[in-house]
């Protein structure tokens, strides 16, 4: 019981940390009241989505009963990346233009980071046993890999480089997918210290769908900055 309130403690940690470096860290946006809760709700739904989907497609009884929605398990690759296309929905169902990527990016790295303290405590998320000297008990009798710990300095790290390019103002527009790139990057290298199971070629589920995305990012990457150079140079005209 005091491991549930000490997850549940951190993860509204994680909540209020990414609502309050969105009030630091974010740009004026050209929008309206309707248009922010109508973007802040596609960014909900779609991570809670995304981060669900992989275990209810798993499931087929509890798809069809609707019983796997509610069910534990959730993963932040596709939470990350279903927030990514839940808010571009939303802007397209609005008719947003304004870039509003870089805003989110610094509060969600900072918010995923602190959530991930709420798996350690939690004892989930963990990695395969290990000799190293940090290596944790997670109440199976062996010592493993505190991954958790490793994906906590990961995003903190992160939050704080997004951070400083936004205060640059270098990459502008692109954050999100810089940031969303160099996780799933670093998620398939760490995949290879966790107890997932292998799926193909020897690499697990996660690893696959990482090597997938990385490619659909760059190429949205690649089309933004030539959507924004032909912009600007129309502007010159």
């Amino acid at each position: 019981m005091t491991i549930n309130l000490t997850y549940a403690a951190i993860m509204f940690a994680a909540v209020a940390t990414g609502v309050v470096l969105s009030r630091w860290t974010q740009r004026p946006l050209d929008l309206t009241r309707g248009q922010r809760i109508g973007i802040a709700l596609g960014a909900f739904c779609g991570a809670m989505i995304g981060a669900k989907l992989p275990f209810v497609l798993a499931d087929w009884d509890g798809l069809v009963s609707g019983r796997a929605w509610f069910e534990s398990g959730k993963t932040i690759v596709f939470g990350l990346v279903g927030g990514y296309f839940g808010v571009e929905v939303a802007k397209w169902s609005m008719a947003v233009r304004v870039k509003t990527g870089d805003s989110f990016a610094v509060p969600v790295a900072a918010a995923v980071g602190v959530g991930r303290l709420a798996c350690f405590v939690g004892r989930c998320c963990f990695g395969v046993p290990t000799a190293l000297p940090w290596a944790v008990d997670f109440g199976d009798g062996l010592r493993r890999h505190p991954t958790q710990l490793y994906e906590f300095a990961f995003h903190v790290t992160a939050a704080c480089g997004l951070a400083w390019l936004q205060r640059r103002n270098r990459l502008r527009g692109q954050l999100i997918k810089l940031y969303i790139i160099v996780y799933l990057a670093f998620r398939f290298l760490t995949e290879f210290i966790r107890p997932e199971p292998v799926l193909w070629i020897g690499l697990t589920g996660y690893q696959l769908a990482s090597a997938a995305l990385v490619p659909v990012f760059a190429a949205l990457w690649v089309q933004d900055s030539r959507r924004s150079a032909a912009s600007n140079a129309s502007h010159c005209l």
